[in-house]
């Protein structure tokens, strides 16, 4: 539970040096060459087991950049066995919910990054609108510090959990990532993939008890932060936009030290959590109701060693602050509803004094009768079709259903005049892609709007038919599609123009240069030639969890058919004993002296084996489980390797094949183009 460091002392500085040589730090517990599982049992096993009791719980990972923060959190998503805190977190969460009885449990999970100093939702799915994305903004309350705008979803299970803390999602308008993939990483001289971001996943956890008379709600959170590393920028040599990145990240850290040391402080009356976005933050996991757990990733070799001085230093100061957890739990009280109809009761008593003092005409405040409503809507009937000039009004509640009568009629006479025009025409949704391409393939019409006049949406023709008396006339055949039978004669001109264009390409073609490059190869050749090269590695890991999901599944199915072997074993010996009792019965039971029946030897022999195969189904059982987690998790690292693989191919055969050789300089690395970040026509126009 402590480290020791000891340096040489600086010859250079001559006989008088004062320079320090050991130091010695205490800490709760050291993890040296040890498994991600070790990890987690030592780290969060205690604090996820608090969490589901109700308490909130934190942990973050500390350190000089390439020190393993990241790691630690979540692991290598390509091997299961290493798989970080994260993972195992929302496994074991899941795992303590499927076996809950009692309470009902409901589990929510959030994904915040702090990259220079702006808030982002990982987790947002949505693309932008016209009016802009949604900003984020830290909110303090009494309940604690909270982040608003920051979308949270709903998980039922741990695929779905790990789907969005690792996957993308493709739309047609761009393609927003989720959680890991999303975040922002930069390569410099000590680490290839520096995260440039602090990033905080939370799981919300809420169990509901049905036991009590009075419903009990237990909530509790779970951060898991990851923060950046701090940087010398001797050391790693950033320049640009890597360098403006690590000048924010190490701010933010200086300001989090600031704040770990006033906390400490007994003496100090104000702390400054409000310097950067991470304290403000992390207000309610660094001094207020919440478990924290500090992991300190440190680096074992001699150029490092002031910044793992450092770390460990933070890490002292961290064990000096003192948080008060307890228990979130709420009652919705039967009390507090009798409260508000007992107050609704005297405002209503109020009110009818008022009108009295007033002398307004009696008036009731309790939802309208059936002959109220059939009142109401036989005046608005009669206003429509101008019978009478006004509605009387008395209270709020005829003002809504008046409005609702409105909607009511306007939504009859739309539906009729759709009916009318379906009757006679052939309308077309615009939103109906597959419907509009194929009228533009028979008549060769433009496919907008604007440009084609009798191309309208479904949408657009109501609206201009909205102000139509039912009755009245119809608009001409140039507002909407014409019939089919003008479709099929339209279709007979395009196939005659078709047929004259075929003659024309049916002309012999001049002569191609022959000092034209050669075509790029097929892409199933190149595809093969990929994975013995440049894609190596990627096709060994890609083989590699398939037969890991391979086995995983062969040893599914084995546990399986036993467990259903064990289980008709288990039904023949509970109809032997059945036999067995009914045999008793007809023979007459035998009591000895103590009045107890006597159990023969055949009998006690099933018995004694019904309890072991009942054993053995529960562990088969239990493993069974197991199996199909490790086997959903399995096929999502194939999926994902899969994917990876595709896409590096992709870049790989642009780049090879299909970029001119004069265009290769501005690819080389520090040139001007990063691989796979443009386009490839666009490069082509370049």
């Amino acid at each position: 539970q402590s480290i020791d460091i000891y340096i040489k002392k600086d010859a250079k500085k001559g006989i008088v040096n004062n320079q320090r040589t050991e130091w010695s730090f205490r800490l709760d517990d050291v993890l040296h060459n040890t498994s991600q599982e070790v990890t987690y049992e030592t780290v969060a096993k205690k604090l996820v087991s608090e969490a589901l009791l109700g308490y909130n719980g934190t942990i973050m990972c500390y350190g000089q950049t390439g020190a393993g923060k990241t790691y630690t959190m979540t692991g290598d998503t390509t091997e299961y066995e290493r798989r970080g805190i994260i993972p195992r977190t929302i496994q074991e969460v899941f795992k303590a919910a499927a076996h809950s009885v009692d309470p009902f449990v409901t589990v929510r999970i959030s994904y915040l990054e702090i990259y220079n100093e702006t808030l982002a939702d990982l987790l947002a799915t949505m693309a932008s609108t016209d009016m802009g994305d949604v900003s984020l903004a830290i909110v303090d309350c009494p309940q604690g510090v909270y982040v608003k705008g920051l979308s949270i979803h709903s998980v039922r299970d741990e695929e779905e959990a790990l789907n969005l803390l690792f996957e993308a999602r493709k739309t047609n308008i761009r393609l927003p990532l989720l959680g890991e993939t999303n975040r922002v990483i930069a390569e410099h001289t000590l680490n290839k993939n520096s995260s440039r971001s602090h990033c905080i996943f939370t799981i919300y956890i809420e169990s509901r008890f049905r036991t009590f008379s009075d419903v009990k709600c237990i909530r509790s959170k779970i951060n898991l932060i990851d923060l950046a590393g701090s940087e010398r920028l001797s050391k790693t040599g950033s320049e640009g936009q890597v360098l403006k990145e690590a000048t924010y990240i190490n701010k933010s850290l200086t300001f989090l030290e600031q704040i770990i040391i006033a906390l400490a402080d007994p003496k100090r009356d104000h702390v400054p959590f409000r310097q950067s976005k991470l304290t403000h933050v992390l207000k309610d996991s660094l001094g207020g109701n919440c478990n924290t757990v500090l992991v300190a990733n440190i680096c074992g070799e001699d150029a490092h060693v002031e910044e793992t001085l450092s770390s460990l230093r933070f890490a002292t100061r961290m064990k000096c602050i003192t948080t008060k957890a307890v228990i979130n739990e709420t009652y919705d009280q039967e009390g507090t509803v009798k409260a508000l109809e007992k107050e609704i009761l005297l405002l209503k008593q109020e009110l009818a004094m008022r009108d009295s003092l007033v002398k307004h005409s009696l008036e009731t405040y309790d939802p309208l009768s059936d002959t109220q409503v059939a009142e109401i809507k036989s005046q608005v009937s009669r206003f429509l079709k101008g019978t009478i000039n006004e509605i009387d009004i008395l209270s709020v509640r005829q003002v809504q259903e008046v409005f609702k009568q409105f909607k009511l009629i306007f939504r009859q006479q739309e539906q009729e005049v759709e009916d009318k025009l379906r009757s006679k025409y052939a309308l077309i949704d615009r939103s109906d892609f597959a419907a509009v391409a194929a009228l533009q393939k028979v008549m060769a019409w433009p496919l907008t709007p604007a440009q084609n006049p009798y191309l309208r949406g479904k949408e657009e023709i109501e609206t201009s038919l909205s102000t139509i008396d039912a009755d009245g006339l119809l608009p001409s055949k140039s507002q909407v599609i014409p019939s089919t039978k003008d479709l099929e004669v339209e279709k007979g001109t395009r196939d005659q123009d078709t047929a004259n264009a075929d003659e024309d390409v049916s002309k012999p073609l001049p002569v191609e240069d022959s000092h034209q490059p050669r075509p790029p190869p097929p892409k199933p050749v190149a595809f093969e030639q990929f994975k013995e090269e440049y894609g190596r590695e990627i096709n060994r890991i890609f083989k590699e969890n398939k037969n890991i999901l391979l086995a995983r599944k062969k040893r599914s199915s084995a546990v399986a058919q036993r467990v259903n072997v064990i289980k008709r074993e288990m039904k023949d010996i509970r109809k032997a004993l059945e036999a067995q009792k009914q045999k008793q019965l007809q023979e007459g039971e035998t009591l000895p002296g103590k009045g107890h029946v006597i159990i023969d030897e055949e009998e006690f022999v099933l018995i004694v084996k019904l309890k072991d195969l009942k054993q053995e189904y529960k562990s088969g059982y239990a493993e069974l489980q197991d199996l199909k987690a490790e086997i959903q998790y399995c096929q999502r690292l194939v999926d994902q390797c899969r994917n990876k693989l595709v896409s590096e191919f992709e870049t790989w055969y642009n780049e090879s094949f299909l970029i001119p050789k004069e265009m290769q300089e501005a690819l080389k690395p520090h040139g001007n183009i990063r691989p796979g970040m443009i386009p490839i026509n666009r490069v082509m126009c370049l």
